[in-house]
């Protein structure tokens, strides 16, 4: 996927869609016109990023991002014109889960070629826009108290108690994370709950602990966060 002889980069990143921002306000899935065009703009670099080098299977690592494509391409008639516009093909869309991060104590390395990785990514995108990556491609950081969650391999993990804390453990008898016990009763609630809201969690914990407990579990890719 390149680029059309006729199309340069800054015509695709200016290019836009008040009708996909409209809906993506209304529809709850952003916050503000503001969180709308920024996630929107992101989409738009990820493609000039896909179609500057095919040697990569780059992977999609934002649910969030990915969204913002997903109600895209349902405006049919806009989203071929965009892609026949600035690359003279339909571009498919293929829904992602966000490639799984690396756990405490793994390791992800950077490749030239082959499967993407993160790291990878941020390289080249660093490289190629001359910024770092935003906040916007790190979906916990979108962790708010009325941000909607669903488990993703919460339940591969037990929970042990024991001496003031409570630890995620695997399958192995690796320590996932380790948090005081006052987190007890929020995670046996998400170890029992499907999807929720941040603000649903029970216990003792305060606002703020209730969204950094979250959004350590949306990091280790534990959880994921609803567009």
């Amino acid at each position: 996927m390149t680029l059309t002889a006729r199309a340069t980069a800054n015509e695709m990143l200016s290019y836009e869609a008040p009708f996909l921002i409209e809906k993506l306000c209304k529809e709850n899935i952003t916050e503000t016109p503001e969180e709308a065009h920024a996630l929107f703009a992101e989409f738009k670099k990820y493609l000039l990023l896909v179609s500057a080098d095919d040697s990569i299977d780059w992977k999609m690592y934002s649910l969030r991002v990915d969204e913002v494509w997903h109600q895209f391409v349902l405006f049919t008639r806009e989203y071929i014109d965009f892609c026949m516009r600035f690359f003279d093909r339909y571009i498919q869309h293929n829904p992602s889960n966000a490639p799984e991060r690396p756990l405490p104590g793994d390791t992800e390395e950077v490749t030239p070629g082959g499967p993407s990785t993160f790291e990878a990514f941020k390289q080249c995108y660093e490289e190629m826009f001359a910024t770092p990556v935003p906040d916007l491609w790190y979906d916990e950081k979108s962790v708010t108290l009325q941000r909607r969650v669903h488990s993703n391999r919460f339940r591969e993990f037990e929970l042990q108690r024991g001496g003031g804390e409570v630890q995620l453990v695997g399958a192995q008898g690796d320590v996932v994370l380790s948090v005081s016990a006052l987190a007890t009763d929020a995670l046996a609630f998400v170890a029992r709950t499907p999807s929720f809201y941040v603000r649903e969690l029970p216990g003792q914990l305060t606002e703020d602990e209730k969204i950094g407990l979250v959004a350590t579990l949306v990091e280790y890719d534990l959880l994921r966060v609803a567009p």
